[in-house]
């Protein structure tokens, strides 16, 4: 299907984190990469705040290259604070930065797989499409967001499966 980011050799020229003060909300945070024995992974952390209009922060990866025809969905290896997180799917066709594909997970302490079909992701906007194409999606991205809440989430592998 395509990419798996193991967040080995050089993350941090791949990976990018904003949050919400782009549109003049307060959330803040930070993207850390570490790693433990026999596993490497990006770790998000903040503060999600609504206040302002607010109520995000992420990190996304732009994809160097189109995925190709037949994939399923989104796998990840995620631990995290018992908290509700989303997958982001930017596809070449969304201009604005409100038009995304979303669909949500649980993260708990433990390391777990979780796999979203792309049938479980829902466009941002109505005027996007109802489903994204799997070969046009252009950027992923892990995000807390929604309801004020302190993020921590890692990630050790993302991909298509």
């Amino acid at each position: 299907m395509g990419l798996t980011e193991v967040f080995a050799d050089n993350p941090a020229s791949r990976w990018r984190f904003f949050t919400d003060t782009v549109m003049g909300g307060v959330s803040s945070g930070n993207m850390a990469f570490h790693s433990e024995p026999n596993q490497r992974f990006a770790r998000l952390t903040g503060l999600v705040s609504t206040a302002n209009n607010g109520g995000f922060i992420q990190m996304q990866m732009q994809m160097k290259k189109p995925l190709s025809a037949g994939g399923k969905g989104v796998r990840l290896i995620a631990r995290g604070n018992d908290k509700r997180y989303f997958v982001h799917l930017r596809s070449v066709r969304t201009r604005l930065p409100m038009a995304f594909y979303r669909a949500s997970f649980d993260a708990v302490p433990d390391w777990q797989e979780i796999r979203l079909g792309f049938h479980a992701f829902s466009a941002s906007i109505p005027a996007l499409p109802a489903r994204i194409v799997p070969e046009d999606i252009a950027a992923i991205a892990v995000v807390a967001s929604g309801q004020d809440y302190e993020a921590d989430i890692s990630v050790s592998e993302i991909g298509f499966y």
